[in-house]
């Protein structure tokens, strides 16, 4: 029987077209018509233009029949949470304040992405601002939950086959946990590795793009097209970038040691969650280190929350005085609280947060990474929230790169998560790393 192009992962797609098997404007072709059967319950898109995909579509087959030179996304469709610039599509980040908003220019990932040959197929739903109040995207698993915030429609699209690509953005746990919630990979790299530049700012300190796809070495592909240096982000680093498919292709030359945290949150899992989350752990056998954490490790939670709703409040000022009454409750008792915060504690905070990168340098000297829940459990239902971001808040705040591996099932047949962290600047190591995880828990079971 013949697979419908939109079922393919993206490296699937990638070598369909590049060998001829497979056209891009056919791939185009076949994603719009899931989204057509199947975006009226899920609600994934916030702008769709079904003309400009095909033209794409069809301009990157000419340049394939022509020999000319492609990219490593060459033809694919992509999804772009609606808080990247595009010159072409407004960008509403998630609010009716933004309503047609239309960029003058590509934010820099955009940038990558054509220079790639990604077919820009529109922009995912977001929560408002990229923040805490959930917009209308459901879970595919079930459309009673939520596909998790702030990257919902990123998520819930390549849950559902609307694109093998999405991109979003973390600033707690905004990639890992919509994964987590949708059963698809996401990883958000090491800070600094993707450009932010036209990306809607919420926090200079914080704020990272991430990936969505439905295998390892999709979200991979994905990351190393975005992953680049530039002057006008002041996390980018101008060094060479580790090749992150390299890593997820590749064997680990011995078994890698992974620790777990005994955190005083951990007991805000499900117990579905945690049961999973067990077997997982007792199936590394030696090669899983308990380790208590100490209590500041766990005080990192507030030292997020400070910077976070600091910087919010800076960046956003000017929105937030002129359009006060439009925020949702949620997001008003934010930044009433964010203004609160003084530049001393704000100071402090800054300085914690560069303790925890030392702290964690230190720990990954010992370890190749850390093994963690991507998300408390199950998708909640939509209506409750887009779930609790704690099990990804630590890292995030370190600039840690983390993948979201969805590897369990809870009690309502919803996916559930396991989150992998590794060192700073060596994502490539942690994709080997997930890679051994994942062959190692298959040969277990």
């Amino acid at each position: 029987m013949k697979i419908a192009p939109y079922t393919l992962t993206a490296t699937e797609a990638v070598q369909a077209i590049a060998s001829g098997h497979l056209s891009s404007v056919d791939l185009v072709k076949s994603c719009l018509a899931q989204i057509s059967d199947t975006d009226a319950s899920i609600k994934a898109w916030a702008y769709l233009d079904p003309d400009s995909a095909l033209a794409q579509a069809a301009e990157c087959d000419r340049i394939r029949k022509a020999g000319l030179g492609t990219g490593p996304l060459h033809g694919l469709p992509v999804g772009l949470k609606d808080v990247i610039d595009t010159r072409d599509i407004p960008t509403q980040r998630g609010t009716d304040i933004f309503k047609d908003r239309q960029p003058e220019k590509d934010a820099r990932l955009v940038e990558r992405l054509r220079e790639s040959g990604a077919v820009i197929m529109g922009k995912t739903v977001t929560t408002e601002l990229a923040f805490v109040h959930a917009n209308d995207t459901r879970n595919p698993h079930n459309p009673e939950h939520s596909p998790g915030g702030s990257s919902s429609g990123s998520a819930a699209a390549v849950a559902a086959c609307h694109v093998p690509l999405a991109v979003g953005t973390q600033t707690n746990g905004s990639v890992i946990r919509p994964a987590s919630f949708c059963g698809t990979f996401g990883f958000k790299p090491t800070r600094g590795m993707i450009s932010r530049a036209g990306v809607l700012q919420t926090s200079e300190s914080l704020d990272q793009v991430g990936c969505f796809g439905r295998s390892l070495e999709d979200v991979a592909l994905l990351s190393d097209a975005l992953a680049g240096y530039d002057q006008n982000d002041r996390c980018s680093f101008a060094r060479p970038r580790p090749l992150m498919r390299a890593g997820a292709q590749a064997d680990a030359p011995v078994p890698p040691d992974l620790v777990w945290f005994n955190l005083p949150f951990n007991d805000r899992l499900s117990l579905d969650a945690r049961e999973g989350i067990e077997a997982v752990l007792d199936m590394l056998g030696p090669r899983l280190t308990r380790m208590s954490a100490a209590d500041t490790l766990a005080n990192l939670v507030a030292v997020q929350a400070r910077i976070h709703e600091y910087e919010i409040c800076k960046h956003q000022a000017e929105v937030f005085d002129a359009h006060f009454e439009d925020l949702s409750q949620e997001l008003q008792s934010i930044v009433v609280r964010g203004r609160q915060i003084s530049e001393a504690e704000y100071t402090d905070a800054l300085a914690v947060k560069d303790s925890a990168q030392t702290f964690f340098d230190e720990l990954f000297v010992e370890f190749d990474a850390i093994i963690a829940p991507s998300a408390a459990g199950e998708a909640p239902k939509f209506g409750a929230g887009t779930g609790d971001p704690i099990f990804c808040t630590l890292w995030t705040l370190a600039g840690l790169p983390s993948i979201s591996l969805p590897l369990l099932v809870g009690d309502t047949n919803l996916p559930i998560g396991v989150q992998l962290i590794g060192p700073i600047e060596k994502d490539d190591r942690l994709l080997r790393t997930a890679r051994w995880l994942q062959l190692h828990l298959a040969q277990a079971t």
